[in-house]
């Protein structure tokens, strides 16, 4: 018969809810997980120890029997990086819950360069390792970012190797742990708090090198995607030639050690002096030798016979001149003679066709008063007042109405 549910008249016993969390607990199955060994102590053959999680603040108690103890081929000590297959166990007498170990087996390096490959390989396809994403370094900063250990060698090498180069140079460090589980989050932290510094113009996270595994820390995702995501370029100078860290791929310069890093971001003062001396020299002899080359050409262009006796080209166009002057004026004359004929041809042919002419030849022109030219007889009816135009002067008469040949037939039979 099921247990009747808890209330506060009828609460449950404690041993009933122990019971009972049991009872759930051990239908569960088994699960891998993986973690740092925090605490392992060994009290009768069995192993009490403490898992925590890599990266969130969470751990675990666990408990190993002997039994299984004996069975591994491995050793496990506090720090180590290590799967455990485990499954939920509560304890009634205690209250307390633990996992149970049946197996336990060390993250090894193949393990760890398998993931960090498939890492590399992500971020390869998403195109952060781009050497078009790159951004150019300043070719003098005055304010120089720094990520690294406290008191480390790394700082002290960077620091003064860029101070023996360039003395007014000015660094901004934040400083971060380069290994263990701490690395990734303060160095995420070091390298955005440095990016949004408008001053700093360039950050280098530096390490005096180590083996692969205290490095692992510069091959997170989450400082890969930092360092991607600055605006402010990046120096790796991590220094580990066999394993680069992934950092190195998507920083904008990799330097092979801090010193490396100081002597490629900050100019050499006393080499660029003498490479502008240098630029200088050269300057002045190209500028000279330009000079001495341009005087001789010059003395050469005064030594022409154009240049030492200019009056001669002069005198070469005034004759041509005065030829084109003299054709000019023939060929004017020529052409004024032909048109005065031309216009004395108009002229007589204009005046032949002139009305004059006619009046010359004893015809008269005869108008009314009031308007044009009489050409029929009926145009002028009795009494109408005529003007007539003769060759020299003009008359005034008065109409009959009658035609002339009426008139004159009238004449001859009186």
């Amino acid at each position: 018969m099921a247990d009747a549910p808890a209330t506060r008249e009828a609460p449950w016993p404690v041993a009933l809810l122990s019971g009972k969390l049991k009872e759930y607990l051990d239908r569960l199955g088994t699960v891998w997980v993986e973690g740092e060994i925090t605490q392992f102590g060994v009290s009768g053959g069995n192993v009490y120890g403490k898992l925590k999680d890599l990266e969130a603040d969470a751990t675990l108690s666990f408990t190993m029997w002997s039994s299984v103890r004996a069975r591994l081929s491995e050793q496990f000590k506090q720090g180590d990086h290590a799967v455990l297959l485990v499954k939920p166990s509560w304890w009634v007498k205690g209250g307390s819950l633990s996992m149970q170990v049946y197996d336990m087996k060390h993250v090894g390096l193949g393990d760890l360069l398998e993931r960090l490959e498939r890492l590399r390989a992500q971020l390869t396809a998403e195109g952060l390792f781009e050497a078009s994403r790159k951004k150019r370094l300043p070719f003098l900063p005055g304010v120089v970012g720094l990520v690294t250990g406290r008191d480390s060698d790394a700082e002290q090498d960077v620091l003064r190797n860029a101070r023996l180069r360039w003395p007014s140079v000015e660094f901004r460090i934040a400083y971060a742990a380069v290994q263990g589980d701490r690395t990734a989050v303060e160095v995420v932290s070091a390298i955005r708090r440095l990016d949004a510094d408008p001053e700093v113009e360039v950050i280098i996270v530096a390490r005096g090198g180590g083996d692969f595994q205290n490095l692992l820390g510069f091959s997170d995702e989450r400082v890969v995607r930092a360092a991607a995501a600055a605006s402010t370029p990046i120096v790796s100078a991590i220094g580990h030639e066999a394993d680069r860290p992934l950092l190195d791929e998507v920083a904008d310069l990799r330097a092979s050690t801090p010193t490396d890093a100081a002597k490629r971001v900050v100019p050499d003062v006393a080499e660029e002096l003498t490479r502008v001396e240098q630029a200088r020299a050269r300057l002045g002899m190209r500028l000279a030798s330009m000079l001495t080359r341009e005087i001789d050409r010059i003395g050469h262009l005064r030594t022409r016979p154009a240049l030492a006796d200019p009056g001669w080209m002069i005198d070469r166009r005034a004759e041509e001149l005065t030829r084109w002057v003299a054709r000019g004026t023939e060929l004017m004359e020529r052409r004024i003679e032909r048109q005065s004929t031309r216009v004395g041809e108009l002229r007589g042919h204009l005046r032949a066709l002139s009305p004059q002419a006619t009046l010359d030849r004893g015809y008269a022109i005869v108008q009314r008063d009031h308007d044009g030219v009489l050409t029929r007889p009926d145009q002028a009816p009795e009494g109408t007042r005529l003007r007539i135009t003769l060759a020299e002067g003009g008359l005034g008469a008065v109409s009959t109405g009658r035609p002339m040949d009426d008139e004159s037939t009238a004449d001859a039979a009186e």
